[in-house]
């Protein structure tokens, strides 16, 4: 059809430009006598309609049409043979029909022009009229013309300094009023304050753990010393320490007194454990176990299997930095909820609270060092690591423990700034407001909003929806975090994109780490390149540090019950490895932003890169994810695993190729949304969001995530259900009689494992076919 010659001249879409060219051009057949008689004006403003009916049709507007375009049709761009000019035949009725006088001609010009000039006159004044109107109503500044990606960008960060977010934490942390309720509310009226126009505050009555009058208790059982979890003598405590030590307990363990030796387990990992039952009856004793290599969740399953009745857990000083020296005198908190509320997840016993039979207590470095005889420890490359010393008589220790639970409300706060091409898409954005953050991660969430509130108020809008959400209840088990998700599932399935989190931002100032899930690794890793090219301190930046480990927060909802792709920027005191990724479990008594960052310029450099973050994911067209790094990902973890069939390999080189083909070269200008109409753009970023979601499974190891593509420390790479998988077996088979029944369970259990990653690499091949059809079944050739 011609009309497409005129659609693709101007370089937009070809079927839903080709429907508005249709249109125009039945328009302009429909021509009366005096057009015909004054050929030049008419058809000068038929050219003009045909090109102001082609614009709203296109993507991108582009720049103002060249006047040259403006010239009268000629009959090279007919869009027929016969084209308009059919019509220009001189039909023998045709005059007949229009005969007029010569004499009432020139009076019907004179009566026209009249009521031209006279309606031109009007339009004027009412013209003018508005104009003034406008003028002496409006107080504000004109309207600023929205800026380009690059602009706005500079724009967001030149509004993020140190200074704000150091202002904006000394108010929050000023409140008279320390409670949760206060704090949220706090946070409701600045939001509001800030122009987010829909804030909501929800309260949710959940159970909660919190610890008793008097602080839990060690006590050596020869000596009969009592101890506090700091490893203070009971006896010498004053009221100052009070709080402190009430800080020091784990939420939801089971309460009571229990009598039992102290067994040295190290770490609480399978061959730790195996070689305490070897020699010793684990039957109601108290293992000594150190944080870190795995999750807390899962070592607490397995000594429970054991048959132990209580939990000493510390931090080994070797696995601190080095300069933190007061942390060997320090006890902690810890949660035993793995996420939600307590009471609709259903506890072990209702009275108490508790969520497992074990009597678990946080103790400092100190006291573990007394309790298990160990020799003097140092800092730095000679330090050596606590452990009980051979031949060495245990100790009998009473552990006695007193929490409480009660049911209260935990507050949350979310905002909405809608999004105008996609306003059901959300990119959710979530912080906490718990007293022990001191106010230091609000500030931050308060900081963003204020700068994109900014840019609000000058005229640009997102293409999708941004969700700003502070938390409560997150220290006890991200209680608030999973309430809302909870609540909003069926929604949050179908329109969350993505979650940025905050959970914790400045924990340190020696490394800068980002996590995020595998589909976000390259927007991640290129944020921080680029951040870290103006150092903080000056001198050697260091290397980009990005992965996608598991961590403790608010973000395991929305990766593991809705998986969608997930990130993180936080500045630590140490980088993570084998041993310490698991620490941040510990919740120490946290530091005043002020004391750990005085000048705020780590805080601003978060904030900075997670402001570049959130505009990509609400602005880009088609969503930054790489599910080419997902392929990788998965092949990575395979290669080495000795069960891999040749199958399952090679199914997954085949998701390798498929993805790599779908974020190639070949299919770029496909991905490019210039030349996609929005439903098919719309498409391809649900295909790009949902490709996680096929690597969740039903049932993981306690503590692990139902995300397959978060990952575990260790020197190599490896699905989390395998290796942990392989673990439990292996202790079982070492605790039973019929070794060879055990061995041949344990073949199916991982043959299971093995079919069910090959399930998710199925699924997720699938997926990306779909993307792959979107662009093959595309109707570009129908009318």
């Amino acid at each position: 059809m011609a009309y497409r010659k005129v659609c693709d001249a101007q370089g937009g879409p070809l079927v839903g430009e080709g429907l508005q060219c249709s249109g125009g051009l039945d328009l302009d057949w429909d021509l009366d006598k005096e057009e015909l008689q004054e050929p030049g004006p008419s058809l000068n403003r038929m050219q003009m309609e045909h090109v102001e009916r082609q614009r709203p049709a296109r993507s991108d507007p582009g720049p103002d049409p060249d006047p040259e375009l403006m010239e009268p049709i000629q009959p090279s761009v007919s869009v027929s043979p016969h084209g308009r000019f059919e019509r220009l035949q001189e039909d023998p009725n045709y005059i007949s029909h229009f005969t007029r006088a010569p004499g009432h001609k020139g009076q019907r010009r004179l009566h026209c022009f009249l009521l031209r000039y006279l309606l031109a006159g009007v339009g004027l004044f009412i013209l003018g009229l508005l104009i003034g109107r406008f003028a002496h109503t409006s107080t504000g500044k004109p309207p600023v013309p929205p800026l380009d990606s690059s602009d706005l960008l500079e724009e967001l960060l030149r509004g993020i300094t140190a200074d704000k977010i150091d202002a904006l934490q000394k108010s929050f942390v000023s409140l008279s009023d320390d409670s949760e309720e206060a704090r949220a509310r706090y946070l409701y009226r600045q939001w509001v304050g800030l122009g987010l126009t829909e804030v909501h505050l929800s309260d949710h009555t959940v159970l909660l753990s919190l610890p008793g009058p008097t602080p839990n208790t060690i006590t050596d059982m020869s000596s009969h010393q009592c101890f506090l979890p700091n490893g203070i003598p009971c006896d010498q405590r004053g009221q100052n320490e009070m709080p402190n030590q009430q800080f020091s307990y784990a939420a939801y363990s089971a309460v009571g007194s229990l009598e039992g030796e102290v067994v040295d387990v190290q770490y609480g990992s399978v061959d730790d454990l195996r070689r305490a039952k070897e020699s010793l009856n684990l039957t109601k004793q108290i293992a000594l176990v150190k944080l870190g290599q795995a999750p807390l969740l899962y070592k607490l399953s397995l000594l429970s299997e054991l048959g132990f009745g209580g939990v000493l857990l510390y931090v080994d000083p070797c696995d601190t930095p080095p300069d933190r020296h007061q942390a060997l005198h320090q006890a902690f908190r810890v949660t035993l909820n793995p996420g939600g509320n307590p009471s609709v997840v259903g506890v072990s016993r209702e009275a108490s609270g508790s969520l497992t039979s074990l009597l678990v207590q946080p103790i400092s470095a100190f006291l573990a060092k007394r309790l298990l005889s160990s020799p003097s420890m140092a800092h730095g490359d000679s330090c050596t690591p606590l452990a009980m010393p051979p031949n060495t008589e245990r100790k009998k220790i009473m552990l006695s423990i007193g929490n409480q639970s009660a049911y209260k409300k935990i507050y949350n706060v979310v905002g909405y700034l809608r999004g105008r091409r996609n306003p059901d898409r959300y990119v959710l954005v979530g912080s906490r407001h718990d007293s022990d953050q001191r106010g230091g991660a609000s500030a931050i969430m308060t900081q963003l909003i204020a700068t994109v509130t900014e840019q609000v108020k000058r005229g640009w809008v997102a293409d999708r929806t941004t969700v700003f959400c502070s938390w409560g209840g997150s220290a006890l088990g991200n209680i608030g975090s999973y309430e809302w998700g909870e609540d909003n599932s069926v929604v949050l399935q179908s329109s969350a994109v993505a979650y940025v989190s905050l959970n914790s931002p400045v924990r340190g100032t020696e490394t800068l780490r980002a996590t995020a899930s595998p589909s976000l690794l390259q927007l991640t890793s290129d944020i921080q390149r680029r951040q870290l090219l103006s150092c903080i301190r000056g001198g050697n930046c260091p290397r980009p540090n990005v992965s996608s480990l598991q961590l403790p927060g608010d973000v395991s909802f929305f990766a593991n019950q809705l998986a969608v792709p997930t990130l993180e920027f936080a500045f630590e005191q140490s980088r993570a490895g084998e041993t310490t990724s698991f620490l941040s479990e510990a919740q120490f008594s946290a530091e005043s932003p002020g004391t750990l960052d005085p000048l705020f310029k780590f805080h601003e450099t978060i904030a900075k890169m997670t402001a570049e973050a959130i505009l990509r994911l609400v602005n880009d067209p088609v969503l930054p994810f790489y599910p080419l790094d997902i392929a990788l990902d998965v092949q990575n973890k395979l290669k080495d695993h000795s069960a891999a069939s040749p199958a399952l390999l090679s199914k997954a080189s085949s998701l390798r190729d498929r993805a790599a083909f779908f974020q190639s070269e070949t299919m770029r200008p496909a991905n490019d949304p210039k030349e996609r109409d929005p439903s098919h753009v719309r498409m391809l970023n649900d295909v790009l969001r949902d490709l996680e979601k096929s690597f969740v499974v039903p049932q993981p190891p306690p503590g692990v995530y139902r995300n397959l593509l978060y990952s575990l420390p260790g020197k190599t790479p490896q699905f989390s259900i395998l290796r942990f998988g392989q673990e439990v077996l292996s202790h079982s088979s070492a605790n039973s009689k019929a070794v060879q029944y055990n061995t041949a369970i344990q073949e199916v259990l991982v043959n299971q494992s093995l079919s069910l990653i090959l399930r998710t690499i199925q699924s997720a091949e699938r997926l990306v076919c779909s993307g792959l059809d979107l662009f093959e079944n595309y109707p570009s050739d129908t009318i």
